[in-house]
């Protein structure tokens, strides 16, 4: 194996972090409320400007802005859920892919009217050069990046599976009559799921803020990756989102480097149908079964 198919496999490892996250947002919130959010691209891309804004407007460095995307998207997406999409829960799908995609062109316009069409890039003092390992060569924001998308996936691995807030949301899930028979107050754990969902979409966005130029329509070519990743991983599992978003960003950067850029997206949603001809649950799915 040459010194440049390790760099593109690295690369892709790094990169596959930032998109695990941004899938496991989505991933939760249809695991919790098998609601398809369309507006996920859309909140990504909230996360981006927030720390963004926070950046060249107060001089915040873009890590330590991290927390303010992650309460403002909280925030977004408790009430998101609490309110318009609360009402069509039970609606058709196609309601409810209706709704969010409006939410998501709402957002978007918001962001056109306050930032403007422009693309804005974000440098980090301090981490602008990259590293070198021998020959191998590193981005430290992408570093970093990795390195706390493991963190987030823990932490939520935690919350799902070790607090009580985490068994409510389960409960909910699994039979919300019954756990509103055992005292849960259904519809605020299910916005609080959605809440979680979207702090999880805006981290990733604020992540990848220091690495790309940013724009308010950026989030709609995130859009269909995440739901590749999330589906592949078994909709609802966090582990699966984080080893699909692995897996997808390996294959994105070996195919731009042996292919092209141009066949790395057809190379990637041609494995995603592969797969779910073999395994229509995705990867690391279980069926109609959830995780206890």
């Amino acid at each position: 194996m040459n010194i440049q198919t390790i760099q593109s496999l690295l690369d892709g490892i790094l990169m596959g972090g930032v998109y695990a996250l941004a899938a496991l947002g989505l991933s939760l919130i249809f695991g919790v409320l098998k609601i398809t959010n369309f507006a996920h691209g859309a909140m990504m891309t909230i996360g981006m400007y927030v720390v963004y804004a926070l950046s060249s407007s107060l001089g915040i460095n873009p890590y330590a802005a991290l927390p303010f995307a992650m309460i403002l998207m909280f925030i977004i997406g408790f009430f998101i859920q609490r309110f318009p999409i609360h009402q069509i829960e039970h609606a058709p799908a196609h309601n409810q892919l209706l709704l969010t995609l409006g939410i998501a062109y709402i957002m978007e316009n918001i962001l056109l009217v306050i930032f403007t069409p422009n693309y804005r890039t974000l440098s980090v003092n301090g981490f602008e050069k990259a590293m070198r390992v021998g020959r191998l060569t590193f981005a430290p924001a992408k570093l970093i990046a990795f390195g706390v998308v493991i963190v987030v996936t823990g932490c939520v691995y935690v919350l799902f599976y070790r607090t009580h807030i985490g068994s409510s949301i389960r409960a909910s899930a699994q039979n919300d009559i019954g756990a509103k028979l055992m005292g849960i107050n259904v519809r605020n754990i299910r916005a609080v799921a959605f809440g979680v969902g979207a702090v999880c979409t805006g981290i990733a966005g604020g992540l990848l803020t220091p690495i790309m130029s940013i724009y308010p329509t950026l989030g709609e070519s995130f859009q269909l990756k995440c739901f590749v990743i999330a589906v592949l991983g078994g909709m609802g599992n966090l582990w699966g989102a984080l080893v699909s978003g692995l897996l997808i960003g390996v294959v994105e950067s070996l195919a731009s480097y042996y292919l092209g850029g141009s066949w790395s997206e057809m190379l990637i949603y041609g494995i995603f149908i592969l797969i779910l001809f073999v395994r229509p649950t995705g990867l690391f799915g279980r069926g109609n079964r959830r995780e206890n």
